[in-house]
């Protein structure tokens, strides 16, 4: 097998386009700074209805926030999404039927309880997509409709309804603290901080990243116990000028023995890869003086416009894969039989 492909053979292998689940991936992750700064708009809403349950609609409408928007701030604060909504769709007629054609649910606010007559539930396919509030779905304005005043009474209340437990709202609790001001300030704080930590902070809000990480898992799983891969590494050189190391995207280690891995998915055209081809040579001597070798991940139609570019870090690498399942094996058995 080649593993130090030429431009024409890695082409031959490149998908040019990012693959759609990473699209999906990235869409999900880029909402967070969206909620987070409409975060202080959201609180002021539920802190300002006091009188009955059904006040949140009017401030919703009078402030002329996104429906959408506002129904996904619910759905991230009880941990409610895409699989737990689609579960609800399916099972909705069996566990809110409460007459012919008819489907309410019964739950408790200030002491009081109250029946919703769902206007809109249930409807065919229910999800993140139909109810736009996905990463695609949220950069359009939905005003209040039928099925997004049903969808908040669930997400607000469920916790406090007979079918809490069968229906999986147990933690659809943040209805029972409205108007209290200070107290709310304090749960949606508290729990958009571990939002915050989950989705990895700001650098995780980039294709480029979330691809680097799909590397990593892949090589990680496919190379076993023997061999550590590390994300965004150093190698430490002699010849380097830096004692921290020379920086790669991924570094795979088994004993002394260490490869550095470089990746570049552009599908616009930009300067990134111009950059990498002008260190290339001088990366891949150091690296083999020092006993290393040197790989690089390369993809996208952006790229392969710099033809001068990407021929040059071809000439200057020990093994080069494009991006997909298929080639990330190709770039597992290369480091197998270099570190072994």
């Amino acid at each position: 097998m080649k593993f130090n492909r030429n431009i024409r053979e890695l082409e031959e292998n490149a998908i040019l386009w990012w693959p759609e689940h990473l699209n999906k991936a990235n869409a999900a992750i880029s909402v967070i700074p969206k909620l987070l700064q409409t975060q202080d708009d959201f609180l002021k809403i539920i802190s300002l209805s006091k009188k009955n349950p059904y006040q949140v609609f009017d401030l919703l409408e009078a402030s002329e926030f996104p429906a959408n928007l506002f129904l996904k701030h619910l759905c991230v604060l009880a941990d409610y999404g895409g699989e737990p909504i689609q579960r609800l769709g399916r099972a909705f007629s069996s566990i809110f039927q409460s007459g012919k054609s008819k489907h309410s649910i019964e739950f408790s606010w200030n002491s009081n309880n109250y029946i919703y007559d769902f206007k809109c539930l249930p409807v065919r396919g229910l999800g993140n997509k139909k109810l736009f509030i996905d990463g695609e779905g949220l950069i359009e304005v939905k005003i209040l409709s039928d099925l997004y005043r049903d969808m908040i009474i669930l997400l607000m209340f469920g916790s406090t309804s007979t079918v809490n437990e069968e229906a999986g709202l147990l933690a659809c609790e943040i209805g029972t603290l409205l108007g209290e001001a200070e107290v709310l300030e304090k749960y949606v704080k508290e729990r958009y901080i571990n939002v915050s930590r989950i989705t990895g902070g700001a650098t995780a809000n980039s294709l480029g990243q979330l691809a680097q990480q799909e590397i990593v898992k892949h090589l990680s799983e496919s190379l076993g116990y023997n061999y550590c891969v590390i994300s965004n590494g150093y190698i430490a050189l002699d010849g380097y000028k830096k004692e921290s190391g020379m920086p790669f995207d991924i570094v795979v280690e088994k004993g002394d023995r260490k490869v550095g891995i470089e990746v570049s998915f552009q599908v616009t055209t930009n300067s990134t890869i111009e950059r990498k081809s002008g260190q290339a040579a001088d990366r891949i001597n150091l690296m083999h003086s020092n006993g290393h070798k040197i790989a690089y991940v390369l993809d996208g139609a952006g790229n392969f416009q710099r033809k001068s570019a990407i021929s040059n870090i071809c000439a200057n690498s020990d093994c080069t894969v494009a991006y997909s399942n298929q080639e990330f094996d190709t770039l597992s058995k290369w480091i197998g039989e270099t570190l072994d």
